[in-house]
């Protein structure tokens, strides 16, 4: 077996692979890396193991810069999973010690896997996010009938009261991404430049889907999913103000968006990640979606600890009550170049 970095000439190859494995996401393929290195600038560094001429393993990173020049090897940036898919574990196990090896090489802070599954790896490990997974129903009708009575409530009021419909189209990418800025500054985080989101559905686009909550005519709400084998990932979305206290716009929209699925012939339903005392969490817990815990594992290099940046962080506290002061224009402006150090 040989492990070395990947060649753009086999990204088709290695993309065959993930497809076909039982633990291969969305964001082990190779255009997501493409995106990020041609967006964010941030170069991939993907390693593949071999056996003659058969991929036998697959570990996706890119050499993410932060704002003071200091390295890290993240698998995957700007994703939620990532980290070894192999053959057996003594696969992954080689992808990582390469990795590990290279981290050292360049004086990486850090070599972060974001693992979906446990790894097996004895590392500094993080329990602040779960997934949200959920198998499909058969009949979209029965999608409704599924959801816990208080949601189920909520929806069905959203499409018989106010009239919400769920409409699909490309076109509503703008949408998406002007609702998905406000949501943002909202809670004091950068956005993500408008390159990111048309370079992503250019990328991916037989495997990407826009959908869009309206009432007469009125755009609520959006969200841009990502199709990957029998899995819809609904990733981003972005609600208007006072649209889920006014008319249960997100609960209508994820459960319309289900139906959806169903119709299309999708057996799973991944509602994507969560920080787990967050309020993202709770709602997706009572739209009755089970959670599962993430297994990030890091190797610190010269690091002296896991990243921290998040709400109960009194520093990221004082950064978001910053940037929510700032005007909408100039938080999005400089939510691009920001967006670069946040992977």
């Amino acid at each position: 077996m040989q492990v070395r970095l990947s060649r753009p000439e086999e990204d088709d190859q290695r993309d065959a692979y993930v497809r076909a494995h039982e633990r291969g996401t969305f964001f082990h393929l190779a255009g997501w890396g493409r995106v990020v290195e041609r967006i964010m600038r941030h170069p991939r560094c993907d390693y593949l193991a071999w056996e003659g001429d058969e991929i036998v393993g697959v570990l996706p990173l890119s050499v993410c810069r932060s704002l003071r020049g200091k390295r890290s090897l993240i698998s995957v940036p700007y994703a939620v999973y990532g980290g070894p898919i192999g053959r057996d574990r003594d696969v992954e196990a080689a992808l990582f010690q390469a990795a590990e090896a290279k981290a050292i090489e360049i004086g990486a802070g850090r070599l972060e896997l974001r693992c979906q599954h446990d790894p097996g790896l004895d590392l500094p490990s993080s329990d602040l996010y779960a997934t949200f997974i959920q198998e499909l129903p058969e009949d979209p009708d029965e999608v409704l009938a599924a959801m816990p009575k208080k949601a189920r409530a909520d929806a069905r009021k959203a499409r018989t009261k106010f009239g919400l419909t769920l409409e699909e189209g490309r076109w509503y990418l703008d949408d998406l991404v002007r609702l998905f800025h406000r949501n943002k500054h909202s809670l004091g985080s950068p956005s993500l430049p408008q390159a990111w989101f048309t370079a992503l559905t250019q990328e991916f686009a037989d495997q990407h889907v826009v959908h869009e909550v309206r009432r007469e005519g009125e755009p609520l709400a959006a969200v841009l999913s990502f199709l990957f084998r029998d899995q819809l990932l609904a990733y981003y979305s972005g609600t208007a103000d006072g649209a889920d206290r006014g008319y249960k716009a997100s609960a209508f929209m994820y459960m319309a968006l289900k139906e959806w699925a169903v119709r299309e012939g999708y057996k799973i339903f991944d509602f994507g990640r969560s920080r787990k005392d967050s309020g993202a969490y709770s709602f997706k817990a009572h739209q009755g979606c089970p959670a599962f815990d993430l297994h990030y594992r890091y190797r610190l290099v010269t690091d002296a600890e896991p990243p921290s940046l998040n709400p109960s962080n009194p520093k990221t506290h004082k950064l978001q009550n910053a940037w929510r002061k700032l005007p909408p224009g100039l938080a999005q402006k400089l939510s691009v170049p920001a967006s670069r150090y946040l992977p």
